[in-house]
């Protein structure tokens, strides 16, 4: 009954606009659950697309593609499309700059909030858990070509994402950094780390940085499989 409503709207959505031969208009299958524009859907489960590293975008597609990432229903939608268009459905979202809107308003504990940013500034050595900021930026928005943003998701979303690379529901090429750092987790910071990093505003500027920050004194490189770009 989900499916059917979804194409529903999509139906709907498509007789309302006139048909113009445009990636707005092929996108609709895409925006009809992201939100408009990839903005991300209402409900927070579906994420944002648009302003993402290029080369990330494409990499999740084609992780769903393959079924290295496990939902049937975008499995179908990208079965037929091949690699090229891949790569222009990825550029066109990541050519939308679009403001984010204000984090969620949320009550959590001091604590908890103090050993998130702990965890995404500085990591914990003892579990071999390395700072957020080494992948993901110093401002947290993501570094070009593949790595994407923590910031303005949504905290259930974050959860989810962890929680699916802890059990094999997400994956990547190997080596799979993400599942290893995510197995390291415990419930308790995986909680830390979702409800800090979705409490964060998201800077006016909100683009991916050209390149990682240099790695802070002890800090080890990590190494992550993505595909090719």
């Amino acid at each position: 009954m989900a499916l059917g409503c979804w194409l529903l709207g999509l139906f709907l959505q498509a007789q309302a606009a006139p048909f113009e031969d445009n990636m707005a208009q092929r996108t609709l299958a895409c925006t009809g659950c992201h939100g408009p524009q990839g903005r991300s859907g209402p409900d927070g489960y579906y994420p944002r697309l648009a302003g993402k590293p290029a080369g990330y975008l494409y990499n999740q597609l084609v992780n769903l593609q393959q079924g290295r990432r496990n939902y049937p229903l975008m499995q179908s939608l990208l079965a037929p499309l091949d690699d090229a268009y891949l790569r222009t459905l990825a550029e066109y979202f990541a050519g939308l700059q679009i403001p984010y809107p204000p984090p969620a308003a949320q009550s959590a504990d001091k604590t908890l909030l103090a050993r998130g940013q702990e965890l995404v500034s500085r990591g914990d050595p003892a579990l071999q858990i390395p700072a957020c900021v080494q992948c993901h930026g110093s401002a947290l928005t993501g570094t070009q070509p593949s790595v994407p943003g923590l910031l303005g998701l949504p905290r259930d979303y974050l959860n989810a994402q962890l929680g699916g690379w802890q059990n094999g529901q997400r994956q990547a090429q190997a080596p799979d950094c993400m599942a290893d750092i995510a197995k390291r987790l415990g419930d308790a910071d995986v909680h830390a780390l979702s409800t800090w990093l979705s409490s964060q505003t998201v800077p006016v500027v909100s683009g991916a940085a050209a390149r990682k920050p240099p790695l802070a004194p002890g800090a080890k490189e990590i190494r992550c499989g993505s595909a090719p770009w």
